[in-house]
């Protein structure tokens, strides 16, 4: 009698663990990619010639099986560590227009805080020559101080705004 050829014998052995493979990835990854898997542990095991040399080819299939499991997981996670979904409205360019626009916003802001934070009296007079257009004079006679006065709050207030706007720079 002639001992069996390990084709037709591994052949036996894929028909009869090929269902309880199947359900097994099944079980863990989903019908659709089962069949796929349960494929890949066979070959691996024919590839290496395990088959012929192991004493219990059913318990290295199994432990192929989990290891392809762990192996499909640890690729997904990677894959999806360095994938981000495109969000065209979150994630497009900002064009030119809006970058001016996003920087003239900070602009105006900052010159608000710095206009918030001058002496009360150097901010009124300061928006009185800047907002309502009033000369010198007029504020003067409107405050009840010399012009000079007027003169030296301005270039108080002008201070204050050229160093917010080189902090705004940076």
């Amino acid at each position: 009698m002639t001992a069996p050829r390990p084709s037709s014998s591994f052949d036996e052995f894929y028909r009869c663990e090929n269902k309880q493979l199947f359900h097994f990835f099944r079980r863990r990854v989903g019908r659709e990619e089962a069949s796929d898997l349960t494929q890949e542990a066979f070959t691996r095991m024919l590839r290496t010639g395990a088959f012929e040399r192991v004493e219990n080819p059913r318990a290295y299939l199994f432990r192929a099986a989990r290891n392809l499991v762990i192996e499909r997981a640890r690729r997904r996670k990677r894959k999806e560590a360095g994938m981000f979904p495109f969000d065209e409205g979150r994630d497009a360019p900002a064009g030119p227009e809006q970058a001016l626009a996003i920087e003239a916003s900070d602009l105006r802001r900052g010159l608000r805080r710095a206009i918030l934070a001058m002496p009360r009296r150097t901010r009124r007079i300061f928006l009185m020559h800047r907002l309502r257009r009033q000369t010198y004079r007029e504020i003067a006679e409107e405050i009840g101080i010399r012009e000079q006065g007027v003169e030296y709050h301005m270039m108080r207030a002008l201070s204050r705004c050229r160093k917010a706007v080189a902090f705004q720079r940076w």
